[in-house]
């Protein structure tokens, strides 16, 4: 899931599984296997980046905690 904004400022968060694919028509077009189409602020290359940022947090795994880390932090 990333953020992108709408032309109208409202902020939503998109589910990057459902994107068909991304124009730049100039305005960035966004469509998705529903058959719905966004019209976002962000360049196509920034929902790009955005969209690999996330895939990476997903393939690292969760974040485990260790009681040591919790019992050094105070």
């Amino acid at each position: 899931m990333i953020p992108v904004t709408r032309f109208d400022g409202s902020e939503i968060v998109l589910n990057i599984d459902l994107v068909q694919w991304i124009e730049q028509t100039p305005d960035t077009v966004i469509s998705l296997t529903n058959g719905e189409r966004l019209l976002v602020r962000e360049k196509t290359e920034e929902i790009v980046r955005r969209a690999i940022a996330f895939r990476h947090t997903i393939a690292s795994g969760p974040v485990v905690r260790r009681a040591e880390d919790d019992e050094r932090a105070g």
